[in-house]
C-alpha cells in the first residue's frame, strides 16, 4: 500500500489502493471533513483480501488531497463527483463499483447519474437520498445539534481533538461500547496529517444544487442502501427513502448502528458488499 497522488483537472487526489488489480475495483467515499483514513486500513485490507481492488482517497480540503482557504472552496459538489473519474482514469479503469459513507454516499449517488457507463454499481451507507425533499424525515439528533453549535478554533489541535472525539461518541451506535482510546488515535493521526482542520470545513459549503431534485428515479446504476437503525445525523428512515427512490434497490438495516463504520458491523458490511458487487 502506497499513496499515489492523482493530477488531473488542475486538482491534486491523494490515494491508496489495496489488493489485486486484476479483481474487480470498489472505490471508496468518505463523507464530509473526513479523510481516507476513515475508511480504516483493517476494513480496506479485509475487503480486499476477500477479492476486491480497493481504492481509498482523499477529497478535497482533506489529508494530502489539494486544500482551499477556509470559506472559499474552489470547486462545487459536482467537481467532487467528477474527482471519481479523475480517480478512475488515473488508474486507468473504464469503471468501477462505488461505496460512499454519508455525504461520500451522495457524491457517489451524484456519480451514478451523471456516468453510469463508469459506475458498476453503489453502495451507500448512513446517507441520505439525493435531490429528494427531506423535509418529512427526521433531522440531526438534539445532542448533535446542540454539539454542532459550538464554536470551535479549528486551529487549536487539542480543542479540534477533544471536539472530534465528543462528535464521533455522539454518532456512535449501541452495537458496540465507543473505543474512546482508538477514535481519539485515529482523529489525532488525521488532525496531524491534514495539517488541521480549518479547511476541512469547506464541505459545509458544497452541496448539492437543484439540478438534481428528483433525479433518482432515472438511476440505472444497481443500488444496495446500509444504515444503522441508531443513526443520528441521518436517521434510518433517510436510508429508507433513498431504497424506496430507486428502482430495484434494497435496503440492509444494522441494529443499534450509529453514524459510523462500526467495527462490530464490518462483516456484514464486507458480506454485502462482495455479494453488490458481484454483478
Amino acid at each position: 500500500m502506497t499513496e499515489r497522488i492523482i493530477r488531473a483537472g488542475g486538482v491534486e487526489l491523494a490515494t491508496e489502493a489495496f489488493g489485486d488489480r486484476a479483481q474487480p475495483p470498489v472505490v471508496l467515499i468518505m463523507g464530509g471533513m473526513a479523510s481516507m483514513l476513515w475508511w480504516r486500513e483493517a476494513f480496506c485490507e479485509r475487503l480486499a483480501a476477500r477479492g476486491r481492488y480497493v481504492i481509498r482517497y482523499d477529497s478535497r480540503d482533506t489529508g494530502h488531497s489539494t486544500t482551499y482557504p477556509p470559506g472559499k472552496p474552489g470547486y462545487t459538489f459536482d467537481d467532487m463527483a467528477e474527482d471519481l473519474f479523475r480517480i478512475l482514469d488515473g488508474y486507468g479503469l473504464a469503471a468501477a463499483h462505488l461505496v460512499g459513507m454519508s455525504f461520500g454516499g451522495m457524491v457517489g449517488q451524484a456519480a451514478a447519474l451523471k456516468r453510469p457507463s463508469r459506475v458498476s454499481s453503489l453502495t451507500a451507507i448512513s446517507s441520505s437520498p439525493l435531490g429528494e425533499d427531506a423535509s418529512q424525515l427526521p433531522g440531526f439528533s438534539k445532542a448533535v445539534m446542540e454539539h454542532m453549535s459550538r464554536e470551535v478554533d479549528w486551529t487549536d489541535r487539542d480543542q479540534a481533538i477533544a471536539y472530534m472525539v465528543g462528535e464521533s461518541r455522539l454518532l456512535a451506535g449501541t452495537a458496540r461500547p465507543f473505543d474512546e482510546a482508538e477514535v481519539s488515535a485515529l482523529i489525532a493521526r488525521d488532525f496531524d496529517r491534514n495539517g488541521g482542520y480549518s479547511h476541512a470545513t469547506n464541505h459545509a459549503y458544497v452541496g448539492p444544487g437543484k439540478e438534481w431534485q428528483g433525479r433518482l428515479r432515472e438511476m440505472i446504476v444497481p443500488l444496495r442502501v446500509i444504515h444503522g437503525t441508531a443513526d443520528p445525523i441521518y436517521p434510518i428512515e433517510h436510508g429508507q427513502a433513498l431504497a424506496r427512490a430507486v428502482s430495484g434497490a434494497s435496503l440492509l438495516p444494522l441494529e443499534g448502528g450509529g453514524h459510523e463504520l462500526n467495527p462490530a458491523h464490518w462483516d456484514r458490511i464486507i458480506e454485502t458488499i462482495l455479494s453488490h458487487t458481484r454483478r
